[in-house]
């Protein structure tokens, strides 16, 4: 049995008493159309329960009206435990904007593979999400032409992007490990040129500087995750046992900061404090739980989804976007007071 027959823009065009062409640019938002007219047409499609084929203006516009969002984190430090949780946070919250401009949003997550398909990909635009200085993602996307808006500036490039108040963030951890007791701080981070990683080494310094404080930065291959900050500060603490705190970069690093105490029996936050950057599920779910920072994510995606959009409206838009101030939130890996 045939299902009932769709109206179509001619049915809605005899309804309203125009033409086809007046009909698509009063239901598109385009053209010059008298407002009345506009409300004449929009009244005969809701009567008639008119719904423009989604496919037929993607062939019109060129556009697929979907946005990609790219993680160029590597597995170990964007999955593992917290399953995707920095990536899957951001693209919740862009999923829901995006869509509420009538885009679909395609999730391009962590990959075993330095070549991610991206070739394959119909998208206008993407959202990176913290690219590192020569990160393959963004070159392959600009020479396709595909817009792009970054979460977090990428170093060395003048691209669209929202900042995450990277300065601020870092100020936070050290601030407050501090106040909490801590006068040998070492800093744990990334071996890679994420603009996250620069500005807080600058930050450090300074910290470093204005107290006094001899500085200790150690690196680890952030593509090991978990093991490699363990490794990295077993070593670390073996060769400077007067550390009382490690800031660690990503929240893999922390974990592996809570094993490698665990190794030298070393009691936390008694012994050495740890905090990191996300406050995300490693940071709740850890034993103890560490002190983080909110970052206010769901805000920053729904930022560089807008962004985008209108970049690709060609609407006019300030480029860098300011994320609102972080806020710390302090948990038993650095309460000793």
């Amino acid at each position: 049995m045939a299902g009932p027959i769709r109206p179509t823009i001619a049915d809605v065009a005899r309804a309203a008493g125009v033409s086809r062409t007046t009909v698509s640019h009063a239901l598109n938002g385009i053209g010059k159309v008298d407002p009345r007219t506009r409300e004449r047409v929009a009244q005969a499609a809701a009567e008639l329960g008119y719904r423009p084929s989604l496919r037929a203006q993607r062939l019109r516009s060129g556009q697929s009206r979907t946005i990609g969002l790219v993680s160029s984190m590597p597995v170990a430090v964007g999955g593992g435990p917290s399953k995707l949780g920095f990536f899957m946070e951001v693209a919740a919250a862009a999923a829901e904007t995006a869509l509420l401009h009538g885009f679909a949003l395609v999730v391009v997550p962590p990959l075993d593979s330095s070549d991610p398909p991206l070739d394959s990909l119909d998208i206008d635009g993407a959202i990176v999400i913290e690219p590192d200085q020569d990160d393959p993602t963004t070159k392959r996307l600009q020479s396709r032409g595909v817009p792009i808006v970054t979460m977090g500036p990428q170093q060395g490039m003048d691209l669209p992007h929202v900042d995450l108040r990277a300065p601020q963030v870092g100020r936070l951890l050290l601030d407050h490990l501090r106040e909490q007791g801590a006068d040998r701080i070492a800093l744990l981070m990334g071996s890679g040129h994420r603009s996250w990683y620069v500005d807080l080494a600058e930050v450090y310094a300074e910290f470093a500087r204005e107290h006094g404080m001899p500085p200790l930065v150690v690196e680890a291959d952030e593509s090991g995750g978990e093991e490699t900050g363990q490794a990295a500060c077993e070593e670390l603490l073996a060769q400077h046992p007067e550390v009382d705190a490690i800031c660690a970069a990503v929240d893999a690093f922390a974990i592996g900061a809570v094993r490698a105490a665990a190794v030298r029996g070393l009691d936390i936050p008694g012994d050495l404090q740890v905090a990191t950057r996300y406050d995300g599920v490693r940071a709740r779910t850890s034993t103890p739980t560490l002190t983080a920072v909110d970052l206010h994510l769901a805000q920053a995606a729904s930022s560089a989804v807008e962004l985008l959009l209108a970049n690709l409206k060609g609407t006019e838009a300030a480029q860098v976007v300011s994320n609102p101030d972080p806020r710390l939130v302090p948990r038993d890996s650095t309460r000793t007071r």
